[in-house]
């Protein structure tokens, strides 16, 4: 493995430890990025069901799901399978990067 592909897999996996993190976390994240684009219909008729506290966690729920499937996309496309990450991982332990 060349230097290059060692730091596009290297900010590949820190990428993906912070979805892991922030996934497995129920607190506020420490970072929001306004604004995003949804249906305006789905918010105009959220709200008016359900409250705007309720459809702004639902947003943060369909928000999440989209980015389980796009984490799950990344790690096939970079590592593959959990033996090829945690080869990986071993090899940036010996380089001292961990």
């Amino acid at each position: 493995m060349d230097e290059r592909e060692f730091q596009r897999k290297y900010q590949n996996l820190k990428i993906l430890k912070g979805i892991q993190e922030y996934l497995k976390s129920d607190a506020e994240s420490e970072m929001a990025v306004y604004p995003i684009k949804v249906p305006q219909e789905l918010l105009y008729q959220m709200v008016k069901m359900q409250g705007a506290e309720s459809t702004d966690h639902i947003i943060n729920q369909i928000f999440k799901m989209g980015l389980t499937f796009w984490s799950e996309r990344l790690f096939e496309e970079v590592f593959r399978t959990p033996e090829q990450l945690k080869a990986f991982i071993d090899i940036v332990k010996e380089r001292g990067k961990a």
